[in-house]
């Protein structure tokens, strides 16, 4: 929420401080109540796999509910959320964490492969129909979901739409949303585990990582070098005597050229172990095939043996 202009003095927010991200929760948000549902449903699911016997690898539950809802929900119920419309430096980390942290977590939990393994057939193919619809096809493929992942933020921050997020609130809700969104139809089809259209061999998706960076920098750069603040008179007219809007904004851009410099820096990390991993599968499977190749081999020809053996005549025929 906004918080109150002060005509004389402060009467907003108090300067933020780390305490201040324990002591202004936001407990009973409608996002709240969807990272509750979200952890709820997928822990039933795991719970579900391990009551028929079926394995579900730990990690992933860890990605997918700290990881992802984790980080998420610390940067939209805490005093993170208290302070992102007052400091611009608060809103870069949630910015941050809502489009690259969160959604690599939560491609890392498989939550679309923990859906399959459990749902009654229906449900199952539903969800099949909708992952191979023409409509998922396009937003998940690489280059358009690259394009809206580094456009979005340009359009936000160079038009009136980051305004609008500061003066109403169910629009600064949906940017949350929004997002998410993104960052998820970017990191899903590179790095997740779930079944997916057009996935790209690692190659490709390292290539894509790497140029995602420049547009950090660029951005980063442009907002820090800025005179015009972000959100025209906002953050003036809040009348914080605590608050430099100038030099927080430089800070914000710096977070934004750092923080997108290191995520993908590890993202590339990340797809390097990936592609390792594949490559050490697909050894040991041709491996595999290999050794039953030659075993068949060595029995066909054990076979022959014992034929040619057994037609041939013995000393005393004839």
């Amino acid at each position: 929420m906004p918080p109150l202009a002060a005509s004389g003095g402060d009467t907003g927010l108090p300067p933020f401080t780390p305490a201040a991200i324990f002591t202004e929760l936001h407990l009973t948000s409608l996002i709240a109540l969807g990272l509750l549902v979200s952890a709820a449903v997928y822990l039933y699911g795991v719970w579900r796999l391990r009551q028929r016997g079926d394995h579900w690898p730990a990690g992933r539950t860890v990605a997918f509910v700290v990881g992802g809802l984790g980080s998420i929900a610390a940067v939209t119920v805490t005093g993170i959320e208290a302070y992102d419309t007052t400091l611009i430096s608060v809103h870069m980390v949630q910015h941050m964490v809502l489009s690259m942290i969160g959604p690599i977590f939560l491609a890392l939990g498989a939550p679309t492969t923990l859906a399959l393994r459990t749902l009654q057939p229906a449900p199952r193919r539903a969800v099949l129909t909708i992952l191979h619809s023409r409509f998922v096809r396009v937003l998940t493929f690489p280059l358009v979901a690259f394009g809206l992942f580094v456009a979005n933020p340009f359009v936000l921050y160079f038009t009136g739409l980051y305004r609008q997020t500061l003066e109403h609130v169910w629009v600064h809700e949906f940017i949350h949303v929004h997002f998410i969104v993104t960052g998820c139809l970017f990191f899903w089809p590179l790095l997740g585990l779930d079944p997916l259209p057009n996935r790209w061999p690692y190659p490709g998706r390292a290539l894509l990582m790497v140029l995602s960076v420049p547009f950090h920098t660029v951005l980063g750069l442009t907002i820090m070098q800025s005179k015009e603040l972000l959100g025209g008179d906002w953050y003036p007219s809040l009348g914080l005597s605590w608050l430099d809007p100038q030099a927080d904004q430089v800070t914000a851009g710096g977070i934004l050229w750092a923080g997108g410099e290191i995520v993908s820096v590890t993202m590339l990390g990340i797809l390097v172990v990936q592609w390792v991993r594949q490559s050490e599968r697909e050894a040991k499977r041709i491996d595999r095939a290999l050794d039953r190749a030659e075993a068949s081999a060595a029995a066909a020809a054990g076979k022959i043996t014992n034929a040619g053996d057994t037609a041939r005549p013995g000393p005393d025929a004839g």
